[in-house]
């Protein structure tokens, strides 16, 4: 069975630094496509950043391009979101996704077949 644990969320002050980890088992690891999201109270959501299967090509939303980082380590099969510079407007329940692997990067949640349960990540000001 498929299972995409996340953890490394928490509560960090505004400006500061958080690295996300997803752990995944059940699935062969290097033949998925990896994911970001995260959803705030009363909001849809929101693509965060996706990576590759081989790590080499990655996509970032435009909202966190230059400040987020998502990355993987398919020896360990983790995919990692490291977050610097965050601000309030970065508070939600972030969540790790799976999909198999494809010609495109894939930014539609709907399209992602595996999900975590999501770490909370609180900034305050």
């Amino acid at each position: 069975q498929v299972q995409l644990v996340e953890s490394g969320g928490g509560l960090v002050q505004a400006g500061g630094s958080l690295r996300l980890s997803c752990a995944a088992s059940g699935l062969t690891f290097s033949s998925y496509t990896l994911g970001w999201f995260r959803q705030a109270p009363g909001q849809e959501r929101e693509f965060v950043a996706a990576i590759s299967w081989s790590g080499t090509i990655t996509k970032h939303a435009d909202s966190v391009k230059g400040r987020f980082t998502i990355s993987r380590d398919n020896a360990k099969n983790t995919v990692y979101l490291q977050m610097n510079s965050l601000s309030p407007e970065d508070a939600a329940v972030y969540y790790c996704a799976a999909r198999y692997r494809g010609l495109e990067l894939v930014v539609t949640a709907e399209e992602y077949a595996y999900w975590g349960r999501g770490t909370q990540v609180t900034v305050s000001s």
